[in-house]
C-alpha cells in the first residue's frame, strides 16, 4: 500500500540517524557495558514469553568473594511507556536492565528475572528505583523471598548513555525482600527499608538471610 508518511518505528524516520536506536544496536551496547563491568559471562539463558520479545539473563561469577551476578539483557531494547500515554514513544522514555547479586548463586532465578524484565511489555509497568516487583512465589527454590526492591542505579554498573533523544539505560540492582519486609515497605517506603537494612548491617546478598527486625 502506498503512503506518504513514515511507518511507526521505521528507522528511516529517525532524524538522528537510522539504526541508532534499533533493538540490536541498543542491546549490543548494553551487553558491552555488562562485559566491561563484570567480565565474560559464565552462563546465559533466554526466555520468550507469549507476546513479548526475547529476554536473556547473563550470569557472571562467582568472583573471589563467591558472589554471582545475574543481569537481564532485553528489557532496555525499547523504552518503558507511561501506561497513561495515548501513543508510546518508540525512542524516548526510561530504559532499564535488572541486576541481582547472590552469594553462591541460584541459577533457578533466571526465569524469575526474565519474568520481571518482561513486566513493562506485559503489564505496561515502568520499573523505577524505589518500586517493587512481586513474583507471588519464591524467587528461587527454597528462597525466603517473593519480591524485590529496585534500588538506585549507578553504583554497580554505570548508566549507559544512548544517542539523543533516547534516555540512558539504567542498571537497577534488585534487593530481595521477605513478605514481612514487603508489608513494612508498603507503609514506610523503599528508602526507609533500605535505611533499616543498613542500620542492621543486613547482607542483602545472602540467599537465606532472615527478615530484618521491624520493631
Amino acid at each position: 500500500m502506498a503512503h506518504d508518511f513514515p511507518l511507526f518505528g521505521d528507522p528511516s524516520s529517525d532524524p538522528h540517524g537510522p539504526g541508532r536506536h534499533t533493538r540490536e544496536a541498543v542491546l549490543a551496547a548494553v551487553e558491552a557495558r555488562l562485559l566491561t563491568t563484570f567480565g565474560e559471562p559464565s552462563g546465559r539463558a533466554a526466555v520468550t514469553f507469549l507476546g513479548t520479545d526475547r529476554i536473556e539473563v547473563l550470569r557472571f561469577g562467582p568472583d573471589a568473594e563467591g558472589l554471582v551476578r545475574y543481569a537481564t539483557l532485553g528489557m532496555a531494547a525499547t523504552p518503558m511507556a507511561d501506561p497513561t500515554a495515548v501513543v508510546a514513544d518508540p525512542v524516548r522514555g526510561p530504559r532499564a536492565e535488572l541486576v541481582l547479586t547472590v552469594r553462591g548463586g541460584r541459577d533457578d532465578v533466571l526465569r524469575t528475572l526474565a519474568t520481571f524484565a518482561a513486566t513493562p511489555q506485559v503489564e505496561g509497568l515502568v520499573v523505577a528505583p524505589g518500586g517493587s516487583l512481586d513474583l507471588g512465589s519464591p524467587l528461587w527454590a527454597g528462597a525466603p523471598f517473593t519480591s524485590v526492591l529496585a534500588a538506585e542505579p549507578g553504583g554497580l554498573v554505570p548508566d549507559l548513555e544512548l544517542d539523543e533523544p533516547a534516555d540512558p539505560v539504567r542498571f537497577l540492582p534488585l534487593l530481595p525482600m521477605t513478605p514481612n519486609e514487603v508489608g513494612w515497605k508498603r507503609v514506610h517506603g523503599g528508602a526507609a527499608l533500605e535505611e533499616l537494612w543498613l542500620r542492621h548491617g543486613t547482607d542483602l546478598r545472602d540467599p537465606q538471610r532472615r527478615a530484618v527486625p521491624l520493631d
